[in-house]
């Protein structure tokens, strides 16, 4: 099995535990301060990793180009609205339909590689792709009164809109992040990763940072209260984001993105082994279909 499926899926399992443990920081701070987290008690262990390459294993420090910020900063800022519209979409009694548009995003991803730096797939690729989107849109809809079908006749209602806007941004953020990683003038790809999520998590931090003391500063004594499994978000949430930012640097953003899906049976392994959940027929389709994706898209 290829390097780059090992790490992705590895940094989707990571992400998977990140992403609970934010939910239970949102008992205790709002959604402001729970995605802050993310990328404030990050910055130390995005830091060390890099530290570790560079001064433990002896690896030359990077050189620069303008190449590597303007894409390093796209990529970034798309990511915080990418994810502010997601969290936005809540806010809608029908956030279903959106939500299940916001998993466009391989799609999409696949698009803007080919639009801004002429990046094709194979034909099996874009089947895999096809084969995932749906199986992820089936999942999202599984627990409500909506169907796919009214889903795709809903392409034009705002909460479509919105989720076409959260994929499209967070599309746009992994190709800048690939670019960016790959611009970094390194001949090892693990120095290239890391120094492209030392400065995107710094740069995310600071505009996070500025706006909570600007607009939400009730946030803050939250957010220091909180600060052990702050830390531990911060630890696993830095981990996932070097495991992407590599796997970028070894394969296209789009496919990396179809592999990333295995999140979501993580999240149902969760659901059906630790809380004892039960999962309905739609679901189980859902995840098939993942399953199939990957697996295709594995064998080409």
């Amino acid at each position: 099995m290829n390097l780059w499926i090992i790490i992705t899926v590895a940094a989707a399992f990571l992400q998977n535990i990140r992403s609970s443990l934010q939910k239970h920081l949102k008992n205790v701070m709002g959604s402001t301060g729970a995605t802050f987290v993310r990328f404030g008690f990050g910055v130390p262990f995005a830091c060390l990793y890099w530290c570790i390459l560079i001064y433990w294993f002896e690896y030359q420090i990077p050189e620069f180009n303008f190449r590597f910020f303007l894409w390093a900063t796209i990529a970034s800022f798309a990511q915080i609205f990418a994810t502010f519209l997601l969290v936005y979409l809540f806010s809608f009694r029908n956030f279903t339909v959106g939500t299940a548009y916001s998993r466009t995003e391989p799609a999409q991803t696949a698009i803007f590689a080919l639009i801004l730096f002429g990046e094709k797939l194979s034909f099996g690729s874009i089947m895999a792709i096809a084969i995932s989107i749906v199986g992820v849109m089936i999942i999202s809809v599984a627990r409500s009164a909506i169907t796919l079908k009214t889903v795709f006749t809903s392409v034009l209602s705002r909460t479509a809109l919105i989720g076409l806007g959260s994929g499209t941004l967070f599309g746009l953020s992994a190709v800048g992040y690939r670019t960016a990683a790959l611009s970094v003038e390194h001949e090892f790809f693990m120095v290239q990763a890391s120094t492209t999520l030392v400065y995107a998590i710094i740069l995310q931090t600071l505009a996070m940072l500025t706006w909570i003391v600007l607009r939400q500063r009730d946030e803050l004594p939250k957010i220091i209260k909180a600060w052990k499994p702050a830390l531990a978000v911060g630890f696993v949430g830095a981990t996932a984001s070097f495991g992407w930012f590599i796997a970028f640097t070894l394969q296209q953003a789009a496919l990396v993105k179809v592999v990333a899906q295995i999140e979501m049976l993580f999240t149902f392994a969760s659901s059906i082994f630790f809380f004892k959940e039960a999962i309905n027929r739609l679901e189980i389709i859902g995840c098939v279909l993942i399953t199939a994706g990957i697996i295709l898209l594995v064998l080409i």
